[in-house]
């Protein structure tokens, strides 16, 4: 099955903003735009790490049925984004059972370096299993919003499905950024709510159903009915492009995947207006 896709959009701005980190804020109904949007994920993040490594044994396989198999083509997508070259170096976080993580090491080859990072053991432990003997690749524990990493070291980073578990999402992006090379990627693949809005209110309604019943086949049920609540809220694409610009990031650009419900967004890491391309402001 081919999935529909929306072309590739650039979105520019102007001179990037930091602004202060923010806290969590009200929710919002999908669609309605800046103002309304979580800052964060307001579950706390021991109890969202307690989940995760209660589902890693079943987490691929339960990936593959929800997204009939798509997720896959969706991964290419993102290591395609990240632009990375034989002998480079990435960063996956939130890497989960590690399956990107390993795609992106196809791609740099034996002498690169891809480290996985995620806060879940149990994540860690599956991808050791499945992809640990690889070279050129590893696997970590550590907290996305403190990359243990020094500034500038990766040609790349990435996200994928872990963004919406964040505490603050312009603090993630902001740590994905500051370890990556100026001309790098950021990238962030990540589920979304579908357009128009009513379309979006069935999608939602039909994912609170869905999510929790297919979790009871894995006898997961309350783990999987905070699924469809991590993307209540959660920042529509816009927004979202416009958090990667607030933390530095140039070019950002993004695609809709799977009928609006899945985005992919990519931005480059440039620390200088010269890294830029652009002349500085007089």
């Amino acid at each position: 099955m081919t999935t529909p896709e929306v072309p590739e959009t650039p979105e520019r701005s102007a001179a990037p903003e930091r602004s202060p980190a923010p806290g969590p804020g009200p929710a919002s109904a999908p669609g309605e735009g800046n103002g309304g949007s979580r800052r964060g994920n307001d579950t706390p993040e021991p109890r969202v790490t307690a989940m995760f490594d209660a589902i890693a044994p079943v987490y691929d396989r339960m990936n593959t049925l929800m997204t009939a198999g798509l997720d896959e083509g969706w991964r290419r997508k993102a290591v395609k984004a990240a632009a990375l070259h034989p002998g480079g170096s990435a960063i996956d976080v939130a890497c989960g059972t590690g399956k990107l993580t390993f795609a992106l090491a196809r791609v740099t080859g034996p002498g690169g370096r891809v480290v996985g990072i995620d806060l879940a053991p149990a994540m860690l432990i599956e991808a050791r299993r499945a992809w640990g003997d690889q070279p050129g690749v590893t696997f970590e524990l550590g907290n996305a919003l403190a990359l243990p990493f020094p500034e500038e070291t990766f040609d790349a980073a990435t996200i994928a499905f872990g963004m919406r578990n964040l505490a603050s999402f312009e603090e993630g992006f902001a740590e994905l950024a500051r370890v990556v090379r100026s001309g790098g990627k950021v990238v962030c693949l990540e589920l979304s709510t579908p357009r128009p809005r009513w379309f979006g209110r069935l999608y939602l309604g039909v994912f609170h159903l869905f999510a929790p019943a297919l979790g009871t086949l894995f006898r997961r049920r309350s783990a999987y009915a905070y699924l469809p609540h991590s993307l209540e809220g959660f920042p529509d694409p816009r927004e979202i492009a416009a958090t990667m610009r607030r933390v530095g990031l140039r070019d950002v650009r993004v695609k809709r995947l799977a009928l609006g419900a899945v985005a992919l967004h990519v931005g480059t890491v440039a620390r200088s207006e010269k890294d830029a391309g652009q002349e500085p402001p007089g």
